[in-house]
């Protein structure tokens, strides 16, 4: 039975490990540089010399003007193509002890002219950066890496997609600054989707569509289309519907949507099961309309606190369908659901839907009768 289990953990452990490309980091992160300067920043589920996080502060330090750049993960790691270790002549066993890299100096350490990785790495057997084994196993919920976690100003990582709950939760139980990124439906759950509402977490500026490439270790399966190996000769996936969450300030989470629909009966019909209008798309919301709208869970990626109050979710607020009257009804089959009208006994069960409510409508044309 405990075999099993180890067996299970080391199976999601390794459909977890997926390494995010720098680009998408940078692209991302250029909208906080503000929040950095003077900061602790840790990246907890990263692995040294492997990881883009732990590369991107490393290479940024000091023109973020960061005070302390901690990395911790599960196994140790040489500099791809440098097969530059960082303990010494260790065993396989010993590499795979977790440890966690402490960054507080970079500069030129080789006097090549350029500050590289390779300087970085210098730095830690020069002893000016350290490099020391956990206790543990890494693990984020860990004592000692929570006593990290309790030093750092800031968290900026990509945590394992199976644990984004207890992830985002230790976090917030711990009153930390992030940036992580994570699985678009993330944003329904139950779990989560509070943090969402009272806006105490949001959606990122970069990622609002699309899929994005992630390596993976040596020994991930590959399957399918959407997989492959890059021209460095690293395995990737693509994973659709990721997302950036966040809950430091940005520019443009404060542009105002503009709203060019009207409301009229005819477009926007109300669900059967709960007291709101569908909108099927975010850019059909209308101006004018005062009550509750169903709008879909993307709306997140342009919502503004100041224009709009999120009052729910279907996952959550929708009304059981079964009591209805007509003892002949069709509708289709599924969990907490929307639904609207769409013949004489016929229903349509709507995807998921955040419930909204505009602050500042527009008066009204549209009279019933």
């Amino acid at each position: 039975m405990g075999s099993n289990a180890n067996l299970n953990q080391a199976n999601r452990a390794k459909k977890d490990e997926f390494y995010t490309q720098l680009s998408d980091i940078e692209t991302e992160l250029k909208h906080y540089r503000d929040h950095f300067k003077g900061k602790v920043v840790l990246c907890n589920c990263d692995d040294p010399f492997e990881s883009n996080f732990f590369k991107y502060f490393c290479l940024n330090f000091n023109r973020l003007g960061l005070r302390k750049l901690i990395a911790t993960c599960y196994s140790g790691s040489p500099i791809t193509g440098n097969e530059l270790t960082l303990f010494g002549d260790e065993t396989e066993e010993e590499k795979r002890t977790p440890y966690k890299a402490v960054v507080t100096s970079v500069y030129d350490a080789n006097g090549d002219g350029a500050t590289s990785m390779v300087d970085v790495a210098q730095l830690f057997k020069q002893g000016e950066n350290r490099c020391e084994r956990l206790k543990g196993n890494g693990d984020f919920r860990s004592r000692e890496c929570l006593q990290l976690l309790d030093e750092a100003d800031i968290v900026v990582t990509n945590p394992p997609f199976s644990l984004f709950r207890e992830y985002v939760g230790t976090l917030m139980e711990h009153h930390k600054k992030f940036i992580i990124i994570g699985n678009v439906n993330a944003i329904s759950y139950k779990e989560t989707f509070p943090y969402l509402q009272k806006n105490k977490m949001w959606i990122g500026s970069s990622i609002h569509s699309g899929d994005r490439k992630f390596n993976v270790p040596d020994d991930y399966p590959l399957s399918g289309a959407t997989c492959g190996v890059d021209d460095e000769g690293r395995k990737f996936i693509r994973v659709k519907g990721v997302r950036w969450y966040t809950n430091l300030d940005f520019k443009s989470r404060h542009e105002e949507m503009i709203l060019v629909k009207r409301y009229n009966p005819d477009d926007y019909p109300k669900y059967v099961n709960f007291d709101a209008i569908e909108v099927s798309k975010t850019a059909d919301i209308p101006c004018d309309y005062d009550g509750k709208m169903g709008v879909p869970i993307t709306f997140m990626d342009k919502f503004n606190a100041d224009q709009f109050e999120i009052v729910g979710i279907s996952n959550h607020d929708a009304h059981p369908i079964k009591p209805l009257v007509e003892q002949d009804a069709k509708y289709s089959q599924g969990g907490p659901a929307f639904y609207i009208k769409t013949g004489d006994r016929e229903y349509r069960r709507i995807f998921g839907r955040i419930i909204i409510r505009n602050l500042h409508p527009e008066p009204q044309r549209y009279k019933e009768g």
